[in-house]
């Protein structure tokens, strides 16, 4: 079967840009409604008082299955693909980028050189992460209004559909709403990026010179799960104040940092992590579900073009 052996041919720029866009959408269709709860979570908490009232009950969620059943027993199941269409958007356009140039700005930091320091590929993940951001960001923040929006009797919409959600933020607030938490998304991405990428390859690499693994699926597997472990680990509380920052209303927060020191203030250091569990489970599965099928995608489109090249 193709895709479950060693590459033969290195697939072009063009193939990993595609292919890492539509793995992306693949991993986000089957992982959204933990994505979901993580952000329902993370916002849990922030219009209220101190962390000890949140503690009592008035706490709507508790965990991540507690969250997912809430949602659907209040809000119905199609709560947990709220903003999955822009969700999709945003993987085709920021995957694509992030991901898919990876391999080919890091050889442009190494000048084609075949060795690869950690350096190098720190740079190449921080450098396609903020591109990604400054093109995607848009669609990210719309996604996460829709995720955070509740969905229930006594609860007005902020938004019906996707199309109305972008022209509502930018009549009111302005084109720059569309770009909101754009600082704190790039400073997530650059970790995120660093710690994924990088941790993959770096497990990768180390699994191929010393183990008897080949470039393989059990391969990609072990590597995917690591990133997504070592990820959520060193991410996550970039990650809550973004989600914060984005899904807040105008003018709550003076900036990122005053809403990083809120968080701390009224919740406490533990309000960082909000949400980590859910994280975890989406960004481990995601992780490999993307990069599994990035991997077998990459080989199965360059064998169908060598295949249409031999015909021709």
């Amino acid at each position: 079967m193709v895709g479950f052996g060693p590459a033969d041919v290195p697939p072009s720029a063009a193939v990993k840009f595609v292919g890492a866009g539509t793995a992306a959408c693949f991993a986000d269709l089957l992982t959204f409604p933990l994505d979901t709860a993580k952000v329902r979570l993370q916002i849990q908490g922030e219009a209220g008082g101190s962390a000890a009232a949140e503690r009592g009950s008035t706490v709507k969620y508790r965990g991540v299955y507690g969250t997912i059943t809430t949602m659907v027993r209040t809000e119905g199941p199609r709560s947990l693909y709220s903003g999955l269409v822009a969700g999709l958007q945003r993987q085709m356009s920021f995957a694509s980028i992030r991901i898919g140039l990876y391999d080919s700005v890091k050889q442009f930091y190494t000048k084609g050189s075949d060795h690869v320091g950690i350096g190098s590929r720190l740079l190449a993940g921080c450098t396609t992460g903020a591109m990604a951001v400054a093109f995607a960001q848009p669609t990210d923040v719309v996604k996460v209004r829709f995720q955070a929006q509740t969905k229930s009797p006594g609860h007005a919409t902020r938004y019906c559909s996707t199309i109305e959600a972008y022209k509502t933020i930018a009549k009111a607030e302005g084109i720059r709403g569309l770009w909101k938490g754009t600082g704190p998304n790039i400073a997530r991405n650059a970790i995120v990026n660093c710690t994924e990428l990088v941790t993959y390859d770096f497990i990768k690499d180390t699994l191929l010179k010393s183990t008897p693994l080949t470039d393989n699926l059990p391969c990609h597997f072990v590597s995917a799960f690591g990133a997504g472990l070592c990820t959520t680990v060193i991410a996550s509380p970039v990650d809550v104040v973004k989600t914060r920052y984005m899904n807040s209303a105008l003018s709550q927060y003076s900036s990122v940092l005053n809403c990083a020191v809120a968080m701390m203030t009224k919740e406490g250091p533990l309000a960082f992590y909000k949400g980590f569990m859910p994280s975890f489970l989406r960004l481990g599965s995601w992780n490999v579900v993307m990069f599994v099928t990035y991997e077998q995608l990459k080989r199965a489109m360059m064998a169908a073009n060598h295949n249409c090249t031999t015909i021709m």
